[in-house]
């Protein structure tokens, strides 16, 4: 709750007039408590949750011809009902995990400093801030995901989420409860390290799930404006986590690639990409799959 009880008391605070924006959240925030306003991401994430994904649905289930041709994995389609059922699974786990979690950690919040007064941050510092929070969570949920895809973890936790081989945009929060709690630690050691606003937050939590929504989309888009983004991994560079499945060592990096190149668990995908680009070079060329060149060759992959 902002400590000014009008427009002008807020102006005479910051010794200038308010932007359009922090007039805005003048209006919008002054006489609403802290927690109700921390409480709105439980809001965003259902939002997030049930529509973001929709676009990918249709088009699984229309197959259309301009579209479809960007499927990863187009021998793998999943049905209608199917899709509703995990997510109505994923909405299970939101009201019984999710939901709850975000209700408790509020006090969390209060003490790393999260605030909701004026002035509002300049773009140029959310920005920065995003940018830091995604970096910091990438770089922990490499080394959690990995651990998850030991012996113990995969066996007891993580193997519910890899129970989509081709993944799918409702697919992207479909995990073992334990696995949920776990992977919040990296998503708020961002904001724990360098706090900002609660706009920043909020921009936070919904822009990662957006693109773990869209990471798991199973659809490679060349348009997507994540191609300009460096390092970023992407659809594709995920999907092939998924097809490999339980027993893959190779990119458990959550949005960039850097780790994955670091540490040498992106080999099995590098190599995978190099026997498909040189078949589509011989195909082009008109050299026949089942010729001699094809015959005593192995493709392995790690």
């Amino acid at each position: 709750m902002l400590p000014y009880h009008s427009l002008q008391e807020a102006e005479a605070a910051l010794r200038r007039n308010l932007t359009v924006a922090e007039t805005l959240w003048f209006n919008y925030s002054a006489h609403k408590s802290d927690y109700f306003l921390f409480c709105h991401n439980i809001f965003f994430l259902f939002l997030i949750f049930s529509i973001v994904p929709l676009p990918f649905v249709f088009l699984e289930i229309k197959r259309l011809a301009g579209f479809d041709k960007f499927k990863i994995q187009p021998k793998v389609r999943l049905s209608f009902d199917e899709m509703l059922r995990c997510y109505k699974d994923v909405m299970r786990m939101f009201f019984l995990v999710v939901g709850p979690l975000q209700l408790v950690s509020y006090p969390s919040v209060k003490i790393i400093g999260i605030r909701t007064g004026l002035p509002l941050p300049s773009g140029w510092e959310i920005l920065s801030q995003l940018a830091v929070y995604f970096m910091i969570e990438d770089y922990t949920n490499y080394w959690i995901h990995r651990f998850l895809h030991g012996k113990w973890g995969y066996e007891k936790i993580h193997r519910v989420h890899h129970e989509y081989t081709a993944p799918i945009a409702f697919a992207a929060p479909y995990a073992h409860w334990a696995e949920i709690l776990i992977l919040g630690i990296p998503s708020f050691l961002g904001p724990a390290i360098a706090p900002g606003h609660m706009i920043t937050f909020w921009l936070w939590i919904a822009l990662r799930q957006i693109e773990a929504i869209d990471t798991h989309s199973g659809y490679d888009f060349p348009w997507s404006i994540t191609k300009y983004i460096p390092f970023y991994g992407g659809s594709e560079y995920h999907d092939y986590h998924h097809y490999v499945g339980g027993h893959c060592q190779s990119n458990f990096a959550s949005v960039f690639t850097y780790c994955d190149y670091i540490y040498g668990t992106d080999k099995g995908y590098r190599h995978q990409k190099k026997i498909l680009q040189k078949l589509k070079e011989e195909l082009t060329n008109g050299v026949e799959q089942d010729g001699g060149p094809y015959k005593n060759q192995s493709y392995k992959s790690d």
